[in-house]
C-alpha cells in the first residue's frame, strides 16, 4: 500500500537495515531513538499537510496520472513553483525546523531536464530510465533524499588530482548489470529519514574527472552505506525526562555523514555515467531550485517573529517604541527573502524536456538573503528576549520543591502570565538561534547550496552590465568610448565571462 499520513510513513522506516552511528554506537531502531524521532516527525508532517490541504500539497502528476505529493512532482508551470514556495514556507511555520524533502524536490526537476538533454546528445536513455523511478516514487509516496556535498579534501585540487579519490564519489567497477561507487557524502540532510538517496556530483568536472560524473539512485538501507549522525548544539535535551528545556520538543533538522563503500547501483538506477561536461549543467540547475527553495526559512522566520512577539508580550513590553521598530525589521527582513523567491519562481521558463526552471539571479538574491537576514533576525530575537534566554535554570530546578517555588516567585513577568509559559518561549527561541534547530536557520542558511560566494558569482554572472552601460550612456549622451579602449559593453562582457558563462 502506498503511503498516505505521516504514521504511514513512521511506520515504513521501521524495521530497515540501515548502519547508522551515533555518539559512537550502533543504533538500533532510529525510528525510536529519541534523538532522532523529532527530525522523522518533521518529515511526517509533508505527508499530514498533503491530507489537510491537498490545493496547496499535492498535484496531478502527467508522469504516474496520480495526484502525488508536491515534493515528488517534475513541475510544469510557474504556478507549480509558486505553489512549491508556498507549501515550503507553511511546513516552516508549521515544524519550525527543517521538513527535509527540498533536496530531492530540486535533485528529480534538475535531472528531469539534464537527463534528457544527455539523451538528446549521446543517445542514452537516461531519461527513461529517470520517468520510471519517478513513477515508481510517486506511486509508492515516497522519501526521495539528494546527495550532492562532497568531502573535498584539498580545495586547491580537482577530485581526479586528490591523493584519496574517495574524497569525491566515483566510479571504482562497472558490469553489465551495473556500477560500484565509492566515497562520501558529508552533512546529508535527512538522509537516514529517506526511503532513497539520488547521488549526484558536486561540482564543475574535467574530462579527466569522467570517473567522479555518475548520478544514480540508491535505496537508503543499501549494502556498504554507513551514516555517522552530526552533533548538534543542544541535543541531547531530547533525550532527558521533561520537554520544557528542548525548546522545540516534537521536531528538528538532520543531518549525517553518508560513507560508501563498494555500493552497487544497478543499470537501470543509474541517470550519468562518465558524462563529465554534464556536471556543471546539473550542478547549476539544481542550486537554481534550491536557492529558491530557500523561501522556507521565512516560516522559520515567521515562528521566531512571533516568538520574539509573545517574550516581550510577556515581558511587558509589548507597545514599547523600540520593540516594536524591532519586530518591523524582522519582518522586513523575513519578507525580503520571500519576495527574492517567490518572483524567481514566478519568473520561470520552460526547458527542451517540458519541466520549468526559475529564474537563476532571483533564486541567487533570495539565497544570498539568507545568508545574512536570518542571522539578523536572530540577534534581533535575542536582544527582544533579554539575558534569561541563556541563563535560564533547567526543567529540573523548576520541579524541585525546593527550588522551582524560588523560580516561579523571581521569573515572573507581567501578571497574568504563567511562568512555565515563559520558559517555554524562551526555550524556543535559543532553540532556533543558538539551539539544535539553530542548524537549519543559521549556519545551514550560511552554508546549504553553496555558501556566500556562490551566489555572489552567479551574481557576477548575470549583472549585465555591458547593457547597463549602454542604458547609462544613452541617457547621459555619450556616443563614443575613449579611442584604443574597447567598447564599453564589451570589456565587462570579457570581465564577467567566467567559466563560459555568458553575461546576458
Amino acid at each position: 500500500m502506498p503511503i498516505r499520513t505521516g504514521e504511514d510513513y513512521i511506520e515504513s522506516l521501521r524495521g530497515r537495515n540501515l548502519k547508522i552511528y551515533l555518539f559512537g554506537e550502533l543504533v538500533k531502531e532510529p525510528v525510536d531513538h529519541p534523538l532522532i524521532r523529532p527530525s522523522i516527525n518533521a518529515v511526517a508532517e509533508t505527508y499530514d499537510l498533503a491530507v489537510r490541504e491537498q490545493d496547496l500539497a499535492t498535484v496531478e502528476s502527467s508522469i504516474s496520472g496520480q495526484r502525488v505529493n508536491r515534493f515528488l512532482h517534475i513541475v510544469q508551470s510557474a504556478e507549480d513553483l509558486v505553489l512549491q514556495n508556498k507549501m515550503q514556507r507553511k511546513l516552516g511555520q508549521n515544524t519550525g525546523t527543517c521538513f527535509q524533502r527540498c533536496v530531492g524536490m530540486d535533485a528529480l526537476n534538475s535531472l528531469h531536464s539534464v537527463t534528457y538533454e544527455m539523451d538528446e546528445k549521446y543517445k542514452t536513455n537516461y531519461h527513461k530510465r529517470l520517468l520510471d523511478f519517478i513513477k515508481m516514487a510517486q506511486t509508492e509516496n515516497l522519501i526521495i533524499g539528494g546527495a550532492m556535498t562532497d568531502p573535498k579534501g584539498d580545495r586547491s585540487k580537482g577530485p581526479h588530482e586528490q591523493e584519496d579519490p574517495d574524497m569525491f564519489v566515483h566510479v571504482v567497477e562497472k558490469n553489465d548489470k551495473g556500477i560500484i561507487i565509492n566515497g562520501a557524502k558529508a552533512h546529508q540532510t535527512g538522509c537516514i529519514n529517506s526511503h532513497w538517496i539520488i547521488v549526484m556530483p558536486t561540482m564543475r568536472l574535467a574530462e579527466a574527472d569522467a570517473e567522479f560524473a555518475v548520478v544514480g539512485a540508491v535505496p537508503a538501507d543499501a549494502p556498504g552505506i554507513t551514516y555517522i549522525y552530526g552533533r548538534q548544539s543542544c541535543d541531547t535535551r531530547s533525550m532527558e525526562e521533561g520537554d520544557l528545556d528542548s525548546g522545540n520538543a516534537k521536531y528538528s533538522g538532520q543531518e549525517a555523514m553518508m560513507i560508501f563503500d563498494h555500493v552497487f547501483i544497478p543499470w537501470e538506477k543509474v541517470f550519468m555515467n562518465g558524462e563529465y561536461e554534464f556536471a556543471a549543467m546539473l550542478v547549476e540547475r539544481f542550486t537554481c531550485y534550491h536557492r529558491r527553495s530557500y523561501v522556507c526559512k521565512t516560516g522559520l522566520g515567521d515562528v521566531l517573529i512571533g516568538a520574539a512577539a509573545t517574550i516581550a508580550d510577556y515581558n511587558g513590553v509589548p507597545n514599547v517604541s523600540h520593540i516594536k521598530d524591532k519586530l518591523v525589521e524582522m519582518t522586513h527582513l523575513n519578507e525580503s527573502i520571500y519576495a527574492a523567491g517567490i518572483a524567481s519562481s514566478y519568473q520561470s521558463r520552460p526547458l527542451k524536456s517540458g519541466v520549468w526552471l526559475n529564474d537563476d539571479m532571483l533564486a541567487n538574491v533570495c539565497k544570498h538573503n539568507v545568508t545574512r537576514f536570518p542571522y539578523e533576525l536572530g540577534r534581533m530575537a535575542q536582544d527582544i528576549a533579554g539575558g534569561l534566554l541563556v541563563t535560564l535554570p533547567s526543567e529540573k530546578d523548576f520541579r524541585n520543591p525546593e527550588t522551582g517555588p524560588l523560580l516561579k516567585k523571581y521569573l515572573r513577568g507581567r501578571k497574568g502570565v504563567d511562568v512555565e509559559n515563559r520558559m517555554k518561549i524562551l526555550r524556543l527561541i535559543e532553540n532556533m538561534t543558538m539551539g539544535r534547530n539553530a542548524v537549519g536557520y543559521l549556519t545551514e542558511s550560511m552554508h546549504g547550496a553553496g555558501s556566500p560566494q556562490a551566489q555572489r558569482i552567479q551574481i557576477a554572472r548575470q549583472m549585465q552590465l555591458g547593457y547597463k552601460s549602454k542604458l547609462a550612456k544613452n541617457l547621459a549622451n555619450i556616443k563614443d568610448d575613449e579611442e584604443g579602449r574597447p567598447e564599453h559593453s564589451e570589456y565587462f562582457e570579457r570581465v564577467f565571462k567566467i567559466g563560459g558563462y555568458e553575461n546576458n
